[in-house]
């Protein structure tokens, strides 16, 4: 979807160059020059486009449903670990990119989705993601929202990135995690408290083009990935009149599920060892997460969480 919207932005700004009114694309340069750097100062959300009705219709079309497990106080910052990535992240853009469901169920905190630094290159469209509350994924996108006194802030991160987005086959539990250690680092440097958020439903959206790790496919889609920034996973799911293929997802459930904060105290210079014992922590307590609720979305019971 985003894809798509950011096509059309950037569509349109080429009409614009080769139109008669190429002055006010001469114009909007020099505003993308002077406002460069506010994806990375917080972006510049609004309540009015997190809340079209629009956003409305799309949550419930899944449905997606954002559920609670302990409070946030709201007198901290936290660093949200965001799982499983999927093809789509509608998890992560419904729950935290429209108003009501997260400031309803978490009164006080702002959230704030980071996503890749691409994005906000693309002429009319970084304005509309700024709005909704995205931001940079950069370091100094998450210090900033991190560093806000008297907390509030909650960075959202998609841990598993671009790359997990190959693994998003249905059934699948499988999360780029391990060598994932710099959102750790980072909640470290600014005492944020690490919450993990595991998202059912999130990998049943698409079908995806058997990519096995060491095929042909897999091995272009990452050589690609590292090339551009981002993936390119070859998904199908239903069309608009019919189900048996298109690119509209399906309507599956998706449960984004908040766990409860692990408390982090500030280390503006943390050793290694700190970093890694801090991660085996966070891992242990998405492990028992995931486990704790799988059997309330449809999970097997002897099914678990790999890690990669």
């Amino acid at each position: 979807f985003l894809s798509l919207v950011a096509e059309f932005c950037c569509g349109f700004f080429v009409i614009l160059i080769l139109g008669n009114f190429w002055f006010l694309a001469v114009l909007y340069l020099l505003w993308l020059y002077l406002d460069w750097g506010t994806p990375c100062a917080g972006g510049r959300r609004s309540h009015w486009v997190r809340s079209w009705t629009v956003w409305k219709y799309f949550r419930e079309y899944f449905p997606i449903h954002l559920i609670k497990t302990s409070e946030l106080n709201p007198n901290h910052n936290y660093l949200l670990g965001f799982h499983p990535h999927g093809v789509l992240v509608a998890g992560a853009f419904g729950n935290f990119c429209t108003d009501p469901p997260f400031k309803n169920l978490f009164p006080g905190l702002t959230p704030y989705l980071h996503i890749m630094p691409i994005w906000f290159g693309c002429p009319f469209f970084r304005e509309y993601i700024m709005s909704a509350g995205m931001v940079s994924a950069s370091k100094e996108s998450v210090s900033h929202v991190l560093s806000n006194e008297g907390g509030g802030h909650a960075s959202v991160i998609v841990i598993g990135g671009a790359e997990e987005s190959l693994n998003a086959h249905p059934g699948s539990l499988t999360l780029n995690i391990l060598k994932r250690k710099g959102f750790i680092k980072m909640a470290l440097k600014h005492g944020a408290h690490l919450v993990p958020v595991f998202s059912f439903g999130e990998n049943e959206l698409f079908k995806q083009v058997a990519n096995p790790k060491g095929s042909w496919l897999r091995n272009v889609q990452e050589k690609l990935q590292k090339i551009m920034g981002f993936a390119l996973p070859l998904f199908h799911a239903r069309g608009v009149f019919q189900y048996s293929f298109g690119l509209i997802p399906y309507r599956q459930p998706i449960h984004t599920v908040v766990g409860s904060p692990i408390p982090v105290k500030k280390n503006l210079n943390p050793t290694t060892e700190e970093i890694d014992q801090l991660h085996a922590l966070y891992l242990q307590k998405l492990k028992k997460l995931f486990e704790e609720h799988k059997s309330n979305y449809g999970i097997p019971a002897h099914k678990s969480l790999i890690f990669e």
